[in-house]
C-alpha cells in the first residue's frame, strides 16, 4: 500500500518588517489552508513552530496572539460544528482569499471596469490600439488625434489648417459582456496520494478567483463545484474547508452540473475551468456507482466524451488543467480536449495559478 500524507520543507524565518502580530499572522494564513480551516489545528501546529524556533517573546506570547485575533475580528467562538474553540469569521475566510489572490497574481490594481471583451469591434468601451476611419454617430472622445491631424496636413496642406470628417480616424474598442464561469475541483483520493498535497494549491488557487472575479469583474458569475463519487456545488466562503475524501472520480457527474449551473446564467459566455490530477474512473447508476480505478475504462471514457461533445454543441469550452504528467492520462485529455474543441494544459502545482489567471484574462479577448 502507497504511504500519503504531507511534505514539509524546513522553515526559514525571515526578518522582514512586522509587528509581532503581523509575523504571526502571515504563518497562521498559510496553515489555515493546510487544515483545512480547522483553528485549534492550526494553533497547535503554530506552538509546535514557536517551540522550534521562537515565534513569540516574553512580551507577546501565543495567548496575546490569539486574543488579538478575536479583537481585530478574525476568530469567534465555536467552530463550525458547535464544538468549544474558535472559529473562522467571515473577515478571515475573505482575507484567505485576497492573500490567496496576492500570493497567485500579485497586488492588483483596482479598476473602474469589470467586464469582459468579446473581441468584437465596435461602439465598446475599452479601447484597442487598432484605429479605423471615423462613423457619424461613433463617440467623440475615441478620435485618434495625433492621426487625424497628421491625415488633414496630409490632404489639405500645412499651409491652411482644415480638418474635415474623412481626416477623421477612431480608436477601435471591445464590446463588454458578462462571463459566466464555474470551477470544478478534484476531491478524489488520489489529490493527497503519494506525498503530494494537491487540494490545497486547487482550492487556493479557486479562492484567488474568486477574489479575482469579484475585484476586477464584478459583472461576471463564478460557480464552484467539488466531485468525487458524485458532485456538488460549495460557497466561496467555504472552499477554505474543503477537504478530500475517499472518493473516485466522477467527471461526468461534475460536468452534467456544470453545465445545468451554466443553462441558469443569462449570460452570452460560458466556460468551464477543470482541475484534476487523474482519469475518470467512476460512474452513478441508479442508486450505485460504477467504479474502476485500473486504466481508462472505455465505459467511463465514453460518457465523459459524449457529455464533453454536449458542452460543445452548447458552446460551452472546457479548459482542462491537469496537473499530473502521466503520458496515457494526456493522451485522454488530448481527446477529450479535441471533442469538446477546448484547450488543456498540464501543469506542476507551482505553475497552477498563472495558467487559470491567463486563460481567464486571455478569454477578455473573444467571444465562446
Amino acid at each position: 500500500m502507497a504511504n500519503f500524507g504531507y511534505l514539509f520543507s524546513k522553515y526559514v524565518p525571515t526578518d522582514t518588517e512586522g509587528t509581532p502580530f503581523e509575523k504571526l499572522f502571515k504563518i497562521f494564513q498559510e496553515l489555515l489552508l493546510y487544515t483545512s480551516g480547522d483553528v485549534q489545528e492550526t494553533i497547535s501546529w503554530l506552538n509546535e513552530l514557536d517551540k522550534e524556533y521562537k515565534l513569540t517573546t516574553d512580551d507577546y506570547g501565543m495567548g496575546d496572539f490569539i486574543q488579538e485575533l478575536i479583537d481585530k475580528g478574525f476568530l469567534k467562538p465555536g467552530d463550525r460544528d458547535g464544538l468549544p474553540g474558535f472559529g473562522l469569521t467571515a473577515k478571515m475566510e475573505i482575507n484567505l482569499r485576497q492573500k490567496s489572490l496576492e500570493d497567485i497574481f500579485g497586488t492588483l490594481k483596482k479598476s473602474k471596469r469589470g467586464n469582459h471583451s468579446t473581441g468584437s469591434f465596435g461602439k465598446g468601451d475599452e479601447l484597442t490600439s487598432d484605429v479605423k476611419p471615423y462613423e457619424f454617430g461613433e463617440p467623440l472622445e475615441n478620435i485618434a488625434l495625433s492621426n487625424s491631424m497628421r491625415n488633414a496636413q496630409i490632404n489639405h496642406g500645412i499651409d491652411e489648417f482644415k480638418l474635415a470628417n474623412e481626416d477623421l480616424e477612431i480608436q477601435e474598442s471591445y464590446f463588454q459582456s458578462q462571463m459566466s464561469t464555474v470551477m470544478m475541483i478534484d476531491i478524489s483520493h488520489s489529490m493527497i496520494l503519494y506525498g503530494e498535497d494537491r487540494i490545497t494549491p486547487a482550492k487556493k488557487v479557486a479562492m484567488a478567483l474568486a477574489e479575482l472575479v469579484k475585484q476586477k469583474y464584478p459583472k461576471d458569475f463564478l460557480d464552484v463545484i467539488v466531485f468525487g463519487n458524485d458532485a456538488w456545488q460549495i460557497e466561496i466562503k467555504d472552499l477554505p474547508y474543503l477537504q478530500v475524501g475517499p472518493y473516485h472520480t466522477n467527471t461526468v457527474a461534475g460536468l452534467e452540473l456544470a453545465m445545468d449551473l451554466l443553462r441558469k446564467r443569462k449570460t452570452p459566455n460560458k466556460q468551464i475551468f477543470m482541475i484534476t490530477d487523474g482519469k475518470p474512473t467512476c460512474l452513478k447508476e441508479g442508486n450505485g456507482y460504477y467504479k474502476n480505478s485500473f486504466g481508462l475504462d472505455r465505459k467511463v471514457v465514453n460518457k465523459t466524451l459524449n457529455i464533453a461533445a454536449a458542452a460543445r454543441r452548447v458552446k460551452i469550452p472546457i479548459t482542462t488543467f491537469m496537473i499530473t504528467s502521466d503520458p496515457y492520462l494526456q493522451k485522454f485529455v488530448e481527446e477529450f480536449t479535441e471533442v469538446n474543441q477546448g484547450k488543456a494544459y498540464y501543469s506542476g502545482l507551482k505553475g497552477l495559478g498563472h495558467l487559470v489567471f491567463e486563460d481567464y484574462k486571455k478569454n477578455r479577448r473573444k467571444t465562446l
